[in-house]
């Protein structure tokens, strides 16, 4: 099947009649910073950490349990391996991690929407694994398959979302060893933007290189990166064969992985800063030095996915101080691995897209920007602590993004942002709403919202006296409506259509 795509894919003529009559969305272009990251912890503080990490690898050790293979790699590395236990002698694991790269390209259908992970740059993805959905008519419910293909779509439309991301919402009408193809079938027809692959077991990582040895062809997928995806860390320090397998995939195919512990400060990592940071490193550092005794080169991005808990209740927090100074923390320890760096999001513990989901949303984003993330997943529609995808909460989030690319362009002095002739011509007691220089720059000076409401009282409260769920609805309804398709080749379409129907006729349904 890939062969036949492969040569489709040069020509046609339904495929230059499906590309004239596609409609294009305008995407912003990926991050690129041109401010400081802010950074809390000292060379000494650092240092410290650094040093109680290869501590902690050498005397504790981490577990690989159910991965003989993984052990066998390990103790050919010179590691100790007693039973399921690896303990990585001081600068082992530093050393294996020189060979990833400090950043790489993944490459989207559409070129032009190729995304550079690492360096300055800042990706945003859309939020990643809720089982359930949520929206303004229909409430808080388990999430579909439509519900999935909705999100795609609200996701290729916002401007300021580079990429598609990955499991938008878990969809439960599918079966679980089946609904993974469905899923990748989507982001590859109904986006062009770039995409993560399955993760949830071995087989299906394989059949998402396959997927994309369809899309690409077979020698492109092998000599370029077209997908980045997520591996957690079962933390505290165990490598659970499931994600160990997958990560196995992904790297003996070239295709990135974000190897990220999954902290809840104070159950999964001691509640201080430095003993997570301590924590996280460990974890990092042994998961990238694998990945890397499984093809050196691989490429790689260091996460750190980190909340603290509530100790009253055992509920995950969001937007808080220590959440904020650890991820500003790895940061540093990232840039000095060398290493692309995944962290933050639109995280928020609250129930509906409220003042609570805003307030801890805006703390995580921000955070985000300045601790120097280069992608961050969950970048909009989370919420719920992450049990939920909100279709309104998406699109208010991912218009909040865009205050993210005008924060990172920092501050020009060039003579046009100087304004010396505006400030001449209006001189004392004048205003600049019709000077020359306003003429000129005003359409583009400021960050202009698509959603939120700026209106006088009055013609507020004439129209409805909207709240910001409601005009978020009425946003995601328009978008949905004015959704076209991306084009894609008619061969390489079918041949994805019966790729999937192949594999899922393969093997009976199972919703375990």
């Amino acid at each position: 099947m890939a062969e036949t795509a492969r040569r489709a894919r040069g020509g046609g003529g339904a495929a230059r009649r499906a590309e004239r009559s596609a409609v294009s969305f305008e995407t912003a272009r990926y991050i690129a910073r041109n401010i400081p990251n802010f950074e809390v912890l000292t060379e000494e503080a650092l240092e410290i950490i650094e040093t109680n990490a290869e501590t902690v690898l050498e005397e504790i050790g981490v577990n690989f349990p159910d991965n003989p293979r993984a052990l066998e790699r390990w103790r050919g590395a010179g590691a100790d391996v007693q039973g399921e236990r690896v303990r990585i002698p001081k600068g082992l694991a530093r050393e294996l991690c020189k060979t990833a790269p400090s950043q790489y390209t993944q490459v989207a259908r559409n070129r032009e929407r190729d995304v550079v992970v690492g360096g300055n740059n800042l990706v945003l993805a859309p939020v990643y694994g809720p089982p359930f959905v949520r929206d303004l008519a229909g409430g808080r419910r388990y999430a579909t398959m439509e519900d999935f293909r909705k999100f795609v779509k609200l996701g290729y439309m916002s401007k300021w979302l580079h990429h598609s991301g990955g499991t938008v919402c878990e969809p439960t009408d599918i079966a679980v060893n089946k609904r993974h193809l469905d899923m990748l079938h989507a982001h590859m027809t109904l986006s062009d933007k770039p995409f993560m692959g399955s993760v949830t077991e071995p087989s299906r990582a394989q059949d998402s290189v396959d997927m994309c040895s369809v899309l690409f062809g077979d020698r492109f997928v092998q000599e370029n990166t077209v997908m980045t995806s997520l591996i957690n860390i079962n933390s505290p320090m165990t490598f659970d064969d499931v994600m160990m397998g997958a990560l196995e995939v992904y790297a003996q195919n070239n295709q990135a992985c974000i190897i990220s512990p999954f902290i809840v400060g104070g159950a999964m990592a001691p509640v201080s800063v430095a003993g997570t940071l301590t924590q996280v490193l460990a974890e990092v550092l042994a998961g990238i030095a694998y990945s890397q005794l499984i093809r050196p080169g691989a490429p790689v991005i260091m996460g750190a996915f980190v909340t603290s808990i509530d100790m009253n209740s055992g509920a995950p927090t969001f937007g808080t101080p220590e959440a904020a100074h650890i991820t500003y923390g790895a940061g540093q320890l990232a840039r000095r691995l060398n290493l692309p760096y995944r962290s933050a999001g639109s995280f928020c513990g609250s129930k509906l897209p409220d003042a609570q989901a805003a307030y801890e949303t805006s703390n995580s984003l921000n955070m985000g920007l300045l601790s120097g993330v280069n992608f961050m997943l969950h970048a909009c529609g989370w919420l719920e602590g992450g049990l939920v995808s909100s279709f309104e909460k998406f699109v208010m989030d991912a218009d909040q993004l865009g205050t993210l690319h005008h924060l990172a362009r920092g501050v020009s002095v060039d003579e046009n942002a100087q304004a010396m002739d505006a400030i001449r011509e209006v001189g004392p007691g004048g205003h600049y709403l019709g000077c020359a220089h306003t003429q000129e720059n005003f359409k583009a000076a400021f960050w202009k919202s698509d959603l939120l409401d700026y209106k006088p009282f009055e013609t507020w409260e004439d129209e409805g006296a909207r709240d910001t769920q409601t005009l978020a609805a009425l946003r995601v309804e328009k978008m949905l409506n004015d959704y076209r398709a991306p084009a894609l080749d008619p061969a390489v379409h079918e041949a994805l259509d019966a790729f999937v129907a192949e594999r899922k006729a393969g093997e009976p349904d199972s919703f375990m």
